[in-house]
C-alpha cells in the first residue's frame, strides 16, 4: 500500500476512535497504534520539556519544546508522534505536521510495552529524516541515550555518535544539558529522589 493511502487509513482510524487516547504512526509500511502517555512516562517527558524550554532562549531563540505533534517525511513514507520535539515556533502557525527540517531534536521516553519502537524503528527513521539529535530516556533500565550526527551508513541511516548515561548524571546533547538527578525508573516509589 502506498504512503498516501496508509495515511488516509490512519486518519480514518483516528477519526473513528476520538474517544480513545490513541496516537498513530506510520513506518516501514506499517501503522503503529500507541496509547497516550500517562504517569511516569508523562512526567519524564514534562521534565525534559521544562528543562529544554529554560535553555532554548539562550541556545536557539525562536524554538520551543513540545510533544504529541506529528512529524512527517512523505518522501520516506514515515509519520511519527514523538514524546517531545524541539522545533521553530513558526510551526504553530501552519496547519500541517512538522517536517524534518523544522526539528532540531526528538526525545522519546521508552514505554514498557513497546521498547523496540524507540530503539529500532525510530532509531532507523530519525537519522533517515536527518534529525540532528535523538534522545532516548529509558525508565526500564535507568539510562539515557544521546544520538547525534546522522549519516548514511552502508547498512542504512544511522547516528555517528552515541553516548549512554545512567540516571543521576548530567546529559549533554547538542547545546543542551539535561539534569537526570530526579529521573526515576518504572516501579520506583518512596520519597525524595526516587519518587515521581
Amino acid at each position: 500500500m502506498d504512503y498516501q493511502r496508509m495515511r488516509e487509513y490512519a486518519d480514518q482510524l483516528l477519526a473513528a476512535s476520538r474517544s480513545e487516547p490513541w496516537k498513530l504512526e506510520i513506518s516501514g509500511e506499517q501503522i503503529v497504534i500507541m496509547t497516550s502517555s500517562v504517569g511516569r512516562h508523562l512526567g519524564l517527558a514534562r521534565s525534559l520539556r521544562v528543562q529544554l524550554e529554560a535553555q532554548l532562549p539562550g541556545t536557539n531563540p525562536g524554538y520551543l519544546a513540545d510533544g504529541d505533534t506529528d512529524l512527517e517525511d512523505v518522501s520516506l513514507g514515515v509519520r511519527r508522534v514523538p514524546d517531545l520535539m524541539v522545533f521553530h515556533e513558526d510551526l504553530l502557525e501552519r496547519d500541517e505536521p512538522a517536517r524534518p527540517g523544522d526539528v532540531l531534536m526528538v526525545c522519546e521516553v521508552v514505554s514498557r510495552a513497546n521498547p523496540e519502537n524507540d530503539y529500532e524503528g525510530k532509531l532507523r527513521d530519525y537519522p533517515a529524516m536527518g534529525i540532528p539529535h535523538y534522545l532516548i530516556v529509558d525508565p526500564r533500565t535507568g539510562t539515557v541515550h544521546a544520538h547525534t550526527e546522522p549519516y548514511a551508513a552502508p547498512e542504512g541511516p544511522s547516528y555517528a555518535t552515541h553516548r549512554q548515561y545512567p540516571f543521576g548524571k548530567s546529559v549533554e546533547i547538542g547545546p543542551w544539558h539535561i539534569d537526570t538527578s530526579r529521573f526515576t525508573r518504572y516501579g520506583d516509589s518512596g520519597s525524595g529522589r526516587d519518587s515521581r
